[in-house]
């Protein structure tokens, strides 16, 4: 028998969004791991906000919303809303009820401020780092670190001279208009973006265009993977080695991580970096370039020994396992969608990484809990 089409809305219904998730989807154990590092911050999100007033939007469905937005690659806090307000899976994921309406996307540019503050977006992601070390999934030894080019979210056009001296006639299209810059020497000593100031004009290799550019930068641990520190800094040439030296000294103060080795790629080759990291108490395992090395002072004689450790099994293993970072750098560009940043200011971009790498982190302490 053909069945009919009943159009008579029910009068009562009882529905359970937990009931409407399958028992073994995907989502649950993040669910359930952010939940339990969202209850560790308790105090701090309780210092996040006054006592008195109206009660806000609860931090813990913001921040789960957050990370929602970089699982399932969502654009916009706008298409974000707009999921969560139909998406029976996305209201259960971040704990709001069916009867009650989603937030507008106002809220998550009000509480940004109130995120970075306070440091909660970084207490989750060492919150998430500590865990995986509880669960014996980092390494206290081999680490790798790395720095990749983050597009800004400005326009080429938006570049101009730094003294002014930018064409005083009126652009014939306001919204969009012509600019002709070829002949013109443009550099960050000279020019500058009128949209994104911080960003800086780089290039990923010999050969390629310029773009309007940040560098973010991540230390791995070397056994699972595990992002265990991030940064986002200015893409002067200078920053990998500068953020290298950062990240590990803020492993070592927040994670008590002590890296005795550091795989490296060819662009931290500089030997007054090396001899750094030497008299810390780290091997680099960096490829030096061929040729005579002239230089006899500490600086020489660290690439001396790092070209020396090119030939040891240690340095092989940890040059292959380095290439690891490729899929985190892969992982939140695609599918966090950080090839270009959405927001403009380095505070704000710091971040979006931050929620990004944190949904790496995730998927890939459940894929390792999941095959233990």
């Amino acid at each position: 028998m053909r069945g009919q089409i009943d159009r008579q809305e029910s009068l009562f219904v009882v529905l359970s969004l937990e009931q409407r998730v399958p028992p073994n989807h995907p989502l649950r154990p993040i669910k359930r791991r952010c939940d339990e590092l969202l209850a560790q911050m308790n105090r701090q999100l309780n210092r996040a906000y006054s006592s008195q007033g109206r009660p806000s939007i609860p931090p813990e469905q913001l921040l789960k919303a957050l990370l929602l937005q970089a699982l399932y690659s969502i654009r916009s806090e706008i298409a974000l809303m707009e999921h969560i307000e139909f998406n029976q899976l996305y209201r259960w994921f971040v704990d709001l009820p069916l009867e009650q309406r989603a937030w507008t996307p106002e809220v998550f540019s009000v509480n940004r401020e109130r995120f970075a503050e306070h440091g909660l977006v970084q207490a989750f992601f060492d919150a998430l780092v500590r865990q995986a070390m509880l669960e014996g999934y980092v390494s206290d030894e081999h680490f790798t670190v790395d720095g990749t080019l983050l597009r800004s979210w400005a326009s080429l056009k938006s570049v101009q001279p730094k003294d002014g001296a930018a064409s005083s006639e009126p652009p014939d299209d306001p919204g969009n208009p012509t600019v002709n810059f070829h002949g013109q020497r443009r550099t960050n000593d000279t020019h500058q973006s009128a949209t994104d100031p911080q960003a800086r004009l780089a290039r990923k290799g010999l050969g390629k265009e310029a773009q309007l550019c940040h560098s973010a930068h991540v230390l791995m641990e070397n056994r699972h993977g595990l992002c265990v520190g991030v940064a986002v800094d200015a893409a002067d040439g200078h920053a990998e080695r500068r953020q290298a030296r950062a990240l590990v000294r803020r492993a070592k103060r927040r994670q008590r991580l002590h890296p005795r080795t550091l795989g490296l790629d060819g662009g931290y080759q500089d030997g007054k970096f090396l001899a750094h990291l030497e008299r810390i108490g780290i091997e680099p395992h960096v490829p030096i370039r061929r040729g005579r090395i002239v230089a006899l002072d500490a600086a020489g004689q660290a690439r001396h020994r790092a070209r020396q450790r090119m030939r040891t099994a240690r340095y092989r293993v940890s040059q292959r396992i380095r290439k690891r970072v490729e899929e985190i750098f892969g992982w939140c560009k695609t599918v966090g969608r950080l090839a270009r940043t959405r927001f403009v200011g380095r505070r704000k971009i710091a971040q979006e990484v931050l929620v990004t790498v944190s949904a790496y982190n995730l998927i890939r302490l459940v894929r390792l809990e999941t095959s233990s």
